[in-house]
């Protein structure tokens, strides 16, 4: 999971910096969150590739909530 903010769509540093800041002190839940909360409200594109890492670290921590919806923003 420690890779998975350079390889999302996340382009704003400092949501970056945060989701970096959550994993360094082992809340990997609410980094997932609040990365998938903001490429949401961000409408960032998201592929194939990445929407199936969330969505797989979404499962394997239980909490479907996050991932929801992004497949809305899914591109080819």
């Amino acid at each position: 999971m420690v890779a998975l903010p350079e390889e999302s769509p996340l382009t704003a540093e400092a949501v970056i910096t945060d989701v970096r800041h959550l994993l360094s002190h082992s809340e990997e839940a609410l980094a997932l969150d609040t990365m998938c909360s903001w490429i949401y409200e961000d409408a960032l594109p998201i592929n194939r590739q990445c929407h199936a890492r969330l969505v797989a670290l979404a499962d394997e921590m239980n909490i479907p909530r996050p991932v929801q919806r992004l497949d809305e923003l899914l591109i080819d």
